[in-house]
């Protein structure tokens, strides 16, 4: 029969490999949720389909999702432990948010390509309707149709966008009421956006059913039956379809490299920096000046150019801007600051365009100015090898200075000595004192320059002197713990030997002690 002891033990025993097994089961079960959490998250795209998807449940189960459901249902928590916040909910709000942004990248895209469809369409009905056809006809009205489409699709592409931009806004704040984020300020860009897309010439539509044989020809496809207030809406409005390329910068902001770099971001919301097109166009800038200027000066030229052409085809002179050429040489010397007057427009708003035109071309001239500027200033490297030569070139100056002055004043004694001609003595003092002046001239300008390179923190050069400073400190710092250790190490030593030494003479005194008793 066994003891109780021994059954106690067993029972305890058991007890402690059943509680082994259930702490190893709890983690297993923890680990097969961390899993299965890394697994949803390289099975987004399959999960935002409605196609069919074999997912794992938590709990060790297999579930087949439907084609109708939109979720899988992740219990991350322990059984029986309730949570505020469940660690699934962070990886679909990574998962949603990544693809909204994807989403507004396209819809971006889309809009900015309608958006130059419709302005391309514009231009082609203003230079071929009074050539190929006349205004009112079929081919008039399907292509101003056309560019009603393409402005439709436009306000639909700007609404999508704005709406994934809210959704973006609503997952940033964990899930708040998307009314919080219709701000007025949004919705003030909101109208604004749409108003400046909605805007298309719509003259067409008026001469539907008058087919006018009037030879005449208008600025634009239009006919001269309305009047001139149509003609002058039409312009209005042709012009203004150029406010559409404001979407050029949030294309370039959404596929730039900046925002879709991991690195990027991680390191801006570090250092608390906003991605905008600013920054963008800034590392632009700072990247690849030349490409960026010479695009953005030939893309402005071309459209100006137009634009000019477009205002300016009422008029009937002799130097007649209406023409592409001579609209392209106005812009251009309007642009560069020239304005050589053999050219000018007549028209207001030919006058505003040129204005304008003159406005951006100081903007481009100044970033020029700095863009060369940057392009040929030294580096730190040649600055180092510039100023180095220069001190040794000067240091070189200042001892044959020296040694001039030296030569002179032998000269002069000895001029002092013969007593001989006494121009030729003045000869020799007026070298001495010039001599001198070289000398000091010298010695000043080696001292401005170095004053100079002193000034310039060589922060590389400064960190290695640091770090030598250290590492100096450092072996001092060992030395001296080794001669503290070794100075105890002696103490200790010395310590023993006193007390060898006192028994010594204590045994010593009492054994005399006894022999003299």
């Amino acid at each position: 029969m066994p003891s109780p002891t021994r059954e106690e033990s067993k029972g305890e025993t058991g007890q402690a490999e059943h509680g082994a097994t259930d702490s190893g089961d709890r983690e297993r079960g923890t680990g097969n949720r961390l899993a299965c959490a890394l697994e949803m998250e390289m099975t987004t795209r399959s999960l935002h389909g409605d196609s069919k998807l074999d997912s794992v449940n938590c709990d060790g189960l297999i579930n087949r999702n439907g084609g109708d459901s939109a979720e899988v249902s992740v219990p991350l928590s322990l059984p029986g432990k309730r949570t505020a916040h469940m660690e699934g909910d962070d990886l679909y709000r990574l998962r949603d948010r990544k693809f909204l942004l994807e989403d507004k990248k396209r819809l971006c895209a889309l809009a900015l390509g309608t958006a130059l469809l419709g302005i391309l369409l514009t231009i082609i009905h203003a230079e071929i309707c009074p050539l190929v056809y006349t205004p009112g006809s079929n081919i008039a009205l399907f292509i101003n149709c056309s560019i009603s489409l393409s402005t439709g699709c436009l306000l639909i592409l700007i609404i999508a966008f704005h709406y994934k931009d809210i959704r973006l806004f609503v997952i940033d704040h964990n899930q708040v009421d998307w009314r919080i984020a219709m701000t007025s300020q949004r919705v003030l860009v909101i109208t604004l956006e749409l108003l400046v897309c909605v805007i298309h010439p719509v003259g067409t539509y008026w001469e539907v059913g008058l087919h006018t044989n009037s030879s005449s020809s208008a600025p634009l496809c239009v006919s001269i039956h309305h009047g001139r207030a149509l003609m002058d809406m039409e312009l209005l409005l042709s012009v203004l379809m150029f406010l559409r390329l404001y979407l050029v910068h949030r294309a370039i902001l959404l596929h730039s490299k900046v925002l879709l770099s991991a690195s990027y971001r991680s390191i801006g919301s570090l250092n608390n920096i906003n991605f905008t097109f600013r920054f963008v166009l800034k590392i632009l800038m700072n990247k690849y000046p030349a490409r960026t200027l010479l695009a953005f000066i030939l893309f402005f030229w071309l459209t100006a150019s137009w634009m000019l052409t477009l205002c300016e085809r009422q008029t009937q002179v002799a130097t007649n801007t209406g023409q592409m050429d001579t609209a392209m040489w106005l812009i251009a010397i309007t642009f560069l600051t020239v304005g050589y007057g053999d050219v000018a427009p007549h028209t207001s708003c030919g006058k505003a365009v040129c204005l304008f035109t003159g406005v951006m071309g100081v903007a481009c001239t100044a970033m020029l100015v700095a863009v060369v500027t940057k392009t040929l200033a030294l580096n730190k490297g040649e600055k180092h090898v510039h100023f180095f030569m220069l001190d040794f070139q000067i240091s070189k100056r200042i001892r044959h200075a020296a040694a001039n002055v030296l030569r002179e004043c032998w000269l002069l004694h000895r001029a002092n000595l013969t007593k001989g001609n006494r121009g030729e003595h003045r000869r020799h003092q007026r070298c001495l004192l010039e001599a001198i002046r070289v000398f000091r001239h010298l010695r000043l300008k080696r001292k401005k320059l170095r004053d100079y390179v002193s000034e310039m923190v060589d922060l590389p050069k400064m960190q290695m002197i640091m770090c030598d400073l250290s590492a100096n400190w450092n072996n001092s710092y060992r030395e001296l713990e080794q001669r503290i250790l070794s100075m105890e190490q002696k103490l200790d030593e010395l310590s023993r030997c006193f007390q060898q030494t006192s028994e010594m003479l204590s045994h010593v005194l009492r054994h005399r002690n006894t022999e003299i008793r």
